[in-house]
């Protein structure tokens, strides 16, 4: 069956969406230079924290979930233990 290629599949699309979203958060960071913020805590007021508190966060989000899997993860045979049909009580 021949599948229809999608626009996401051209490398030069993804190459294209991606320098976009660098264009959009480097328009995003000079903006923050052109408004008047109305903040809590001084430090809010610095050029750029938002963009830094924000990558900071995403980061330490992901290597937790990477922690966090080690903790919770399940054998691969976990659920073929139990024969068909057979539940927990």
């Amino acid at each position: 069956m021949n599948e229809r290629e999608r626009w996401l599949d051209s490398p030069r699309n993804v190459t294209r969406l991606v320098s976009a979203l660098y264009a959009l958060c480097a328009a995003l960071l000079v903006a923050d230079l052109f408004y008047d913020k109305q903040t809590h805590f001084a430090f809010e007021a610095w050029f750029g924290f938002f963009a830094v508190f924000g990558f900071v966060a995403y980061v330490f989000i992901v290597l937790s979930a990477k922690a966090l899997r080690r903790l919770i993860r399940r054998p691969e045979d976990y659920y073929e233990h139990r024969g068909p049909g057979k539940r927990d009580a």
